[in-house]
């Protein structure tokens, strides 16, 4: 960083102010003018790769940059973390309220972004009774909370002794409840400001008033101090 970068050129870039978009391209320069532009700007001259021929610089205040780096950082972790698959076993015979919960739960999975297995198990003789568990699925992923934020990947497929199907969460209903949350912040943000400017004129009003009403005594007075001087004259 700045002079303790010893290559004779580099190849020089500025950051978009916001962080976001494409740097500003200034070409290569002999180090020295680099140095130079950064003293004019008031920033410094960080060294970034020297992978390439000719060593890549950019110039922004180091802070700035730290931050951006670990901004980056932590978007890439994010982005990477590997989706979590959870499964939900079931008997065919399952009873009204037990479904509920499973389909309770399912949905609180795919709201947390992950894949959801649905398993119909059956045990010995009852595999017979294969199409009822086909029947159980549909019937499961007809909940409408299950309807807006899920969807089968492929058909069920017969596994093992059972029946299952991979659920995946809609990506644009999980866009779309971000967008909602943004929504909500934005508004409580304005509410939130007006209120404070309703509050601050308040103040300001009854300042105005007390301010006023000290006046109105200092007329009064005056108006008193009048009619004094004018009895007294009056008396000699």
């Amino acid at each position: 960083m700045n002079s303790e970068i010893k290559h004779p050129e580099v190849r020089v870039s500025i950051p978009p102010s916001t962080g976001v978009g494409k740097d500003e391209v200034l070409g290569v320069l002999p180090t020295a003018s680099a140095l130079k532009k950064a003293q004019e700007m008031k920033v410094d001259l960080i060294l970034v790769s020297e992978s390439g021929d000719i060593p890549v610089c950019k110039l922004v205040e180091y802070t700035k940059w730290r931050y951006m780096q670990e901004k980056k950082a932590k978007t890439l972790k994010k982005n990477s973390k590997s989706t979590e698959v959870k499964e939900i076993k079931m008997s065919y015979k399952i009873d009204v309220g037990d479904l509920k919960v499973r389909q309770k739960n399912c949905f609180k999975f795919l709201r947390a972004g992950n894949r959801v297995k649905l398993n119909v198990q059956f045990k010995g003789r009852e595999q017979s009774h294969m199409d009822l568990g086909y029947d159980l699925l549909d019937r499961f992923m007809s909940a409408p909370e299950l309807e807006e934020w899920g969807s089968m990947e492929g058909k069920p497929k017969k596994e093992g002794r059972g029946i299952s199907v991979m659920v995946a969460v809609r990506q644009e209903r999980i866009k779309r409840e971000r967008e909602e949350e943004k929504a909500k912040e934005r508004k409580r943000k304005k509410e939130e400001k007006m209120r404070a400017e309703t509050e601050g004129g308040g103040g300001g009003e009854e300042i105005k008033m007390v301010e006023e009403e000290e006046e109105e005594e200092i007329d009064v007075t005056k108006e008193t101090g009048g009619e004094k001087d004018q009895v007294l004259n009056e008396l000699f």
